[in-house]
């Protein structure tokens, strides 16, 4: 096993909305303090680059030249990404660790912890940082 720090994101798959809303306003800001205490926790330590919450509006596009688009939200989606975090971290132990410390969990929510890949799998294309070229 290496030392090597590498890239993991945390998806934030949602329970249904309604179940925030159905919240005292206190347990709402209970929990968005809990929130805010542990990324600013991990960003304190150095292991979370960036993370954002998702607006559920959405629009799905597919077919062969995306001519298909399809406007969200999905209501057949029984969960929803809510939002992200951007990892930096020493493996899938510790990712999975710091997923289990959401502060969610208990309402509900699932976390997926997934390794930023360095090239696709399936067409062996390198990633690439926003300032590099497309040639690079």
């Amino acid at each position: 096993m290496t030392n090597a720090a590498t890239s993991y994101l945390l998806f934030f798959r949602e329970p249904p909305h309604d179940m925030y809303r159905a919240m005292p306003a206190e347990e709402q800001q209970v929990l968005a303090d809990q929130w805010n205490a542990w990324y600013d926790g991990l960003a304190e330590l150095g292991k979370v680059q960036h993370g954002h919450p998702l607006h559920p509006e959405s629009r799905m596009v597919s077919g062969v030249r995306g001519e298909r688009v399809v406007d969200g939200p999905f209501a057949e989606a029984k969960e929803t990404i809510g939002g992200y975090f951007l990892l930096t971290v020493s493996g899938l132990d510790e990712a999975t660790e710091i997923a289990q410390r959401c502060p969610s969990l208990r309402y509900g929510m699932t976390v997926e912890v997934r390794p930023v890949a360095e090239f696709c799998p399936s067409l062996n294309v390198r990633g690439r940082a926003a300032s590099q070229p497309a040639h690079a």
